[in-house]
């Protein structure tokens, strides 16, 4: 896709803690766009450095993963590009009348979530969690320690992060079963449906959830299906917050059915300080750095999407 916009119409405003910078990056691949950095709601003049929109001049905005009221402020906006992968909150038909919305899909953010949940799947299956503790106790102790062919991961979410997270695994020879919508044949064993998803838990050593938030996931996580894993399991949540039942997961970490949860998303970010999950010895924290959208290598598609919808094509990924 052309970085030339032709003829820009209205001003497209980003609306992003890292504001600035996306303003810059996106600059020169939409040299006919008008491009302001616009303060969040009561923020008041203070964006950052580059110039503040008028909110009523903005047509097309770029934001992570707003409160749809947020975007009330913005009458003449036609068109919402997120630049997170999963921005649940502008599904279900929240944005106003004649508004369009895409996600961010980009090489960038695949590759960083299978990075990180290869490290992780990697350092629970070798134990390090545990081997760390250890250090700070001062004792040595030796572990028996399973081949990565003799654990089963199970993958929730096999869309377009999910495949290549489960090629990766797999090729570390971890034997992986996938839940989604529909089972299908694939490389690795697809199930779906409640009995999928139960068999899938029974089955798991490591449970890693890359699934979008819907009514229909939220809370899926919860004592019920944690106490279906197998006694030692461990999880990984990189879907969202919501996806787990936060009393449920301490309680199963203390009776000991569960023994390590990496959790890089949370139902209230930044994590506060008063949060229980800070201390919890069986609990490993990331603030949502999994796959994070960097400007420097997201802008680019962000751009040829804004001038998809300045031609008049239909953008790629709609929400």
């Amino acid at each position: 896709m052309a970085s030339m916009t032709g003829q820009g119409r209205g001003v497209v405003g980003v609306l992003l803690d890292d504001a600035d910078d996306w303003r810059r990056r996106l600059a020169p691949l939409l040299p006919d766009e008008r491009i302001e950095v616009v303060a969040p709601a009561g923020a008041g003049s203070t964006a950052g450095a580059g110039s503040v929109a008028d909110a009523s001049s903005v047509d097309v905005l770029v934001v992570g993963n707003p409160d749809p009221a947020e975007l009330a402020r913005f009458p003449a906006l036609r068109f919402v590009q997120s630049a997170w992968a999963g921005p649940d909150r502008l599904t279900g038909g929240v944005l106003p009348p004649g508004v369009a919305a895409a996600r961010l899909v980009d090489d960038s953010l695949t590759d960083a979530m299978v990075e990180y949940v290869a490290a992780w799947v990697l350092a629970l299956h070798r134990q390090l969690p545990v081997y760390r503790a250890q250090q700070a106790a001062r004792q040595w102790t030796a572990h028996a320690q399973p081949l990565a062919r003799e654990r089963v991961v199970g993958l929730l979410g096999y869309g377009a992060l999910g495949l290549p997270v489960t090629e990766t695994l797999a090729g570390l020879g971890f034997r992986v079963v996938a839940w989604a919508r529909r089972a299908r044949e694939a490389p690795v064993e697809v199930v779906s449906g409640a009995t999928g998803l139960d068999d899938l838990l029974r089955r798991a050593d490591i449970v890693v959830n890359l699934l979008p938030l819907t009514p229909e996931t939220r809370g899926i996580l919860d004592a019920d299906r944690l106490a279906r894993l197998p006694h030692g399991a461990s999880i990984v949540n990189c879907g969202r917050g919501a996806h787990v039942d936060v009393d449920a997961l301490l309680a199963a970490l203390d009776a000991g059915q569960l023994a390590h949860a990496v959790l890089d998303v949370f139902d209230d970010e930044p994590l506060p300080v008063d949060s229980p999950l800070w201390d919890h010895p069986g609990v490993t924290v990331t603030p949502h750095v999994a796959a994070a959208s960097e400007p420097r290598l997201a802008a680019r598609a962000v751009a040829d999407n804004i001038v998809r919808h300045r031609s008049g094509h239909p953008v790629l990924n709609p929400l």
